[in-house]
């Protein structure tokens, strides 16, 4: 009994470990693609779709920061896992990257939308 019981209890541990690295990296709150900490998520016009490619580095993600994603993280449904320039994972919807915008001071703000008319909210 006390073999079966640790044999289910390293199935569970490795199942919820498997969700994570395939879950999905974004929910949808008030209509647009929010990350695990509840901030609005952006894309920009600048990314060439399904490229693998995000063209915002250096100082530009430093003002939107990716949705940086874990060397074991697998696409899954809309979601892809693209290599940035720096060799680091970061997570793409429908073959856009997606970011954070710095300026976003708490979970539900969307100051980035319409930014420059190139950086957009995230939707699913």
């Amino acid at each position: 009994m006390k073999i079966l019981s640790i044999a289910f209890l390293a199935a569970a541990l490795l199942g919820g470990c498997a969700s994570i690295a395939t879950g999905s990296p974004a929910t949808v709150a008030d209509a647009v693609l929010v990350g695990s900490n509840g901030m609005t998520l952006y894309v920009f016009d600048k990314d060439a779709a399904n490229s693998g490619k995000s063209v915002c580095n250096g100082p530009c993600a430093t003002n939107w920061p990716p949705l940086m994603a874990a060397d074991m993280d697998k696409p899954a449904g809309d979601y892809m896992v693209i290599t940035r320039d720096d060799g680091k994972k970061q997570w793409a919807m429908k073959g856009k990257p997606l970011y954070y915008w710095a300026k976003d001071s708490k979970p539900g703000v969307k100051t980035g939308d319409g930014f420059m008319n190139i950086w957009h909210v995230a939707k699913p």
